[in-house]
């Protein structure tokens, strides 16, 4: 991988909060170690700091000494809400949340509104992770579950697992990060920036450029973007395609420079980055996850990670990236 994604930004210490969403491929396997009963680590034996904590009105609560915040269960299932960054006071979501699911596609189709507005249950494991399962529907041939687990004070794993039950075409879930108005900026990293004689770097979403943009991870996915999944009601969108993404790095900036949160996925989970132009109301990044068939009685998951940083480099985002990739392999040979 090129150096050069990341410019114009100071080197020196800095403090990192890492949320990671793990969703990868894996035919018939089971949901989670809670699920296939292997080994977990009970709450009792962990410190608080690194485990939800259930409330009477549902909400799952958490304090990792870095982040606080809270894992709201009403009516709209959420992502992380009231989260802030606890060295500096910051805000750090908007009205959404951070890591929600939102539009799920399959060719042509949408179901509903949101998969936030789908009912659902949850429930607090034994380590102190959350899962989330939506059952399958009338209109949806698919259960969808999610486990957000604590494994270090700077580290969320969101695992998401799609079963099907019917052949799902070109399956899509839509995942979005509404941010702070605090973080106005959004850049991606691409494999040819046109202000950097083409090289790779992280491209600014600038308004003129247009109002919804999307970073495509080859020429290939266009089909699945353009199939009519994004012509459906409500909120239609006309994307205007962006540069090829280099690796799917996303960022959106604070406007003192003091933080910057990093979105990040392996290649072949997420087949495009999308965002609205510097400064748009939304202050949102999503990721387009899965961008493939899933088979009927197939179980497919999929993989991305959330960072927050006070300040960083190019090397340090990229070695951030490696470090996650690193993860993934180690989370793999467990898994076998």
């Amino acid at each position: 991988m090129s150096g050069d994604c990341v410019r114009n930004l100071p080197v020196k210490a800095f403090c990192i909060v890492t949320f990671a969403c793990v969703m990868m491929l894996s035919a018939g396997s089971a949901v989670g170690r809670e699920a296939t009963g292997g080994s977990v680590t009970s709450v009792e034996s962990k410190p608080a700091k690194l485990a939800f904590t259930s409330k009477k009105n549902g909400e799952y609560v958490f304090d990792t000494g870095i982040l606080r915040g809270k894992l709201p269960q009403g009516d709209k299932t959420l992502g992380l809400s009231s989260a802030v960054h606890v060295p500096s006071g910051m805000e750090l979501n908007g009205g959404y949340g951070i890591f929600s699911y939102y539009r799920v596609f399959t060719t042509n189709k949408r179901y509903g509104t949101a998969a936030w507005d789908w009912p659902s249950t949850s429930k607090l494991l034994s380590d102190g992770a959350v899962q989330i399962t939506w059952p399958e529907g009338k209109e949806r041939p698919f259960e969808m579950v999610a486990i957000y687990r604590w494994g270090e004070n700077s580290t969320l794993d969101l695992e998401t697992i799609v079963k099907a039950r019917k052949d799902l075409s070109n399956f899509e879930v839509f995942l979005a990060s509404y941010f702070n108005e605090t973080f106005p900026t959004s850049y991606v990293c691409v494999g040819n920036h046109p202000d950097a004689k083409k090289r790779p770097g992280f491209l600014m979403a600038k308004k003129s450029y247009g109002d919804w943009q999307m970073f495509p991870r080859s020429r290939k996915v266009l089909g699945v973007i353009h199939d009519g999944r994004w012509q459906k009601e409500p909120h239609p969108v006309k994307w205007v395609i962006m540069p090829r993404m280099k690796r799917p790095i996303g960022l959106r900036c604070g406007a003192k420079g003091d933080l910057t949160a990093v979105l990040m996925a392996p290649v072949e989970d997420c087949f495009a980055i999308a965002t609205p132009y510097e400064g748009e109301s939304h202050y949102s990044m999503y990721l387009s996850l899965f961008g493939r068939d899933i088979k009927a009685g197939e179980t497919a998951r999929a993989r991305t990670r959330f960072v927050v940083t006070t300040a960083s480099s190019e090397k340090e985002i990229l070695d951030l990236y490696r470090k996650y990739m690193k993860d993934i392999a180690k989370e793999a040979k467990y898994r076998r």
